[in-house]
């Protein structure tokens, strides 16, 4: 785990920090994303966070304030499943820090892939994300032809 220290809001940045499904639920609750994920659901939130294999955290003190979750093989690809920032702190960075440091924990090539929350569509081209035309999603297995 390495931590970074920011004076601005003093934020405080950690890497692969485990957190609870409890924490994690209470700051999704505080964001837009809280109504696209499945925080009535405990057994999955567990599941999202066992089985992710990068998270970067943003803390206020003892308060989780910052997420970044992601599924990667640090290679070709990372998949940034969850971007979450409380609401009572964005606009401050930490959403910016938050990608920054996944994308450096990354191999320098490795491409780093979101799908954007209909919010913050005009966002990630603020910070230098490009759009991708060709993302497709299969969610329920009936769908299939």
């Amino acid at each position: 785990m390495s931590v970074e220290q920011s004076t601005e809001l003093a934020i405080t940045y950690k890497v692969n920090q485990a957190i609870t499904a409890a924490q994690f639920i209470e700051l999704l609750s505080k964001t837009t994303l809280g109504a696209r994920r499945p925080i009535d659901n405990l057994e999955t939130v567990n599941a999202m966070l066992e089985n992710s294999n990068l998270l970067i955290t943003a803390w206020q003190g003892e308060a989780l304030v910052g997420v970044s979750r992601s599924v990667t093989d640090f290679a070709f690809c990372c998949y940034l499943s969850d971007l979450a920032v409380d609401e009572s702190v964005q606009s401050s960075g930490i959403g910016k820090t938050l990608v920054r440091m996944t994308k450096e924990a990354l191999q320098p090539k490795c491409s780093l892939i979101l799908l954007s929350a209909p919010q913050a569509v005009d966002y990630y081209p603020k910070i230098g994300f490009t759009q991708h035309n060709s993302a497709w999603v299969l969610t329920d297995i009936q769908s299939l032809k």
